[in-house]
């Protein structure tokens, strides 16, 4: 028997992480989070995800800057990045499927998601 997916949440916004993991656990995902840009790529590398849910306005830097990285390290994963501003983001050129998941959060949205 396969285990959960695992979801990764790279977030300075402690109540935004937990209310995702919540809904998340609910739905059978093992869900982690970290705070820093720098804790987050660690727990990518330790933690290997299913799912990234990253955020681009991060205390030690702009996360959004790290996802072609992200994708092409790890190219199974599904990237989600996280706005609290309408955003475009093709001038990344980031490789593979990502979504972009905009702030506030309509938890009805979320069911588009995963």
């Amino acid at each position: 028997m396969l285990g959960k997916k695992k979801i990764l949440i790279i977030d300075d916004e402690v109540d935004f992480c937990l209310l995702l993991q919540s809904f998340y656990a609910r739905k059978g995902y093992e869900v982690n989070f970290s705070h820093t840009l720098k804790e987050g790529l660690q727990s990518i590398r330790n933690f290997s995800p299913d799912i990234v849910f990253l955020d681009n306005n991060l205390p030690d830097g702009l996360g959004w800057d790290f996802a072609a990285g992200i994708m092409t390290d790890y190219p199974a994963t599904e990237l989600t990045l996280i706005s609290a501003y309408k955003s475009d983001f093709s001038h990344l050129n980031i490789p593979g499927d990502v979504r972009i998941l905009e702030k506030p959060l309509n938890l009805d949205n979320l069911n588009l998601f995963y």
